[in-house]
């Protein structure tokens, strides 16, 4: 039997959308229903959810972030993304990065998280803690946290996300006096 590939099944690429001089780009892991139907990002329940978040610490999609995710398609299901869907947009995703030239990258969620860090350790082990993450010839300071869906599955989660902002926004305003 074929594996049904995303960009099999989509209705519309979900490419990106957002502030063209980003401090933060947020990457998530993939279009759901809403973003397939609009072709934009982060745009049902969860987005909402996220725009409140990136809110809460004076950010937004429409002055000063770039929401994106690392597959451009919505995986059949709602599936976590292949390893080689993720491959297959992996270049698109650098090279917006390297357009768009964030001084942050913020990952949602387990999928981005790992994918971007190349690594299989758990969400709750990721987040909290900047890292540093080399794409093209930028190293930006990166952190992970909870994805918006998961917080609205498990009310535990907000309160770490909530520091995980918390610090995003130390760091945004470090740099900004530093």
């Amino acid at each position: 039997m074929q594996k049904l590939s995303a960009g099999m099944t989509r209705t519309n690429a979900a490419p990106g959308e957002g502030a063209l001089q980003p401090l933060v780009i947020v990457i998530g892991e993939g279009p759901g229903a809403e973003e397939d139907a609009q072709g934009r990002p982060f745009v049902g329940r969860a987005g909402q959810l996220l725009d409140k978040m990136l809110a809460s610490i004076n950010l937004s999609r429409n002055s000063n972030c770039f929401i994106a995710n690392v597959v451009k398609c919505r995986p059949p299901n709602n599936r976590d993304p292949y390893p080689e869907e993720t491959a297959a947009c992996a270049h698109f995703l650098e090279r917006q990065i390297t357009l768009l030239k964030p001084r942050f990258i913020l990952a949602a969620g387990r999928v981005a998280a790992q994918t971007l860090l190349k690594t299989t350790e758990p969400i709750g082990k990721l987040r909290g803690k900047f890292k540093e993450l080399t794409v093209g010839n930028m190293t930006l300071p990166f952190l992970a946290t909870y994805h918006p869906a998961a917080l609205l599955r498990n009310e535990d989660l907000k309160r770490p996300a909530w520091e995980d902002l918390k610090l995003l926004r130390s760091m945004l305003d470090k740099e900004r006096t530093g």
